[in-house]
């Protein structure tokens, strides 16, 4: 995808939502990180679904401690892998308060270093929190990325190097919001909706379903693996 076509396909995600949020919901910093969290390998909807009585009771890590364990796994048994994330987000409270004055850093290598803490989750918190310019590949956005041309790559860690390099201002900030929301609700994985799709004049794929109803012609895309 050429300079021009980029800027013009955020121009165009941006028109249309100009103020693109996560669909998590949280109250503060610590709320957001434990959502991202939660969310590895699963919904938004089913976070926030969890979440809504959680948040009402544990606002900071220190009250994450006084819940403990047992208390947390009540609150997030319906979401995947609960009892992992349980204890990752108890030994990141821990690691919180002691190492950090129970605040939430606002730097990639120290969010990283939490348990239950990889690139992406660090990256959202950052964009989401602190308002930086960084790219959070999730499986949406490998899609979106390779599927469009507009960022190619076998690896998460790729597409979000080529998204650095090629997404301008003023879209940096909410280009990963644009992305997942359009690899959520018109660029889907078995049949993206091209036929009403904003930028479909700028996309590089090849099997594009301009017909509602219709079948995509197979495709062979790559497939991000399941990373935190």
């Amino acid at each position: 995808m050429k300079k021009d076509d980029v800027f013009e396909f955020f121009r165009r995600l941006a028109e249309a939502d100009p103020d693109p949020q996560t669909e998590l919901e949280f109250g503060n910093v610590y709320q957001l990180l434990v959502a991202v969290t939660l969310s590895a390998q699963a919904t938004d909807v089913g976070v926030n679904k969890a979440t809504r009585k959680l948040f009402a009771e544990v606002k900071t890590p220190a009250q994450m401690l006084e819940l403990g364990e047992e208390g947390l796994k009540a609150h997030i048994k319906t979401i995947g892998l609960f009892n992992s994330k349980a204890k990752n987000v108890i030994a990141m409270a821990e690691i919180l308060v002691r190492e950090h004055g129970g605040e939430v850093p606002a730097d990639r290598d120290a969010l990283t270093a939490l348990p239950g803490v990889g690139r992406k989750t660090a990256n959202v918190v950052l964009n989401c929190a602190f308002g930086a310019e960084t790219f959070a590949v999730d499986t949406h956005i490998f899609r979106v990325g390779n599927r469009t041309g507009m960022a190619k790559g076998k690896t998460p860690l790729a597409v979000e190097k080529q998204l650095e390099k090629k997404v301008p201002q003023p879209f940096r900030v909410g280009a990963h919001h644009w992305l997942i929301l359009h690899g959520r609700y018109i660029c889907k994985a078995r049949t993206p909706e091209c036929w009403r799709c904003p930028v479909v004049d700028l996309c590089g794929y090849k099997a594009k379903v301009l017909q509602k109803g219709a079948k995509p012609e197979p495709v062979k895309t790559p497939r991000a693996p399941n990373k935190k």
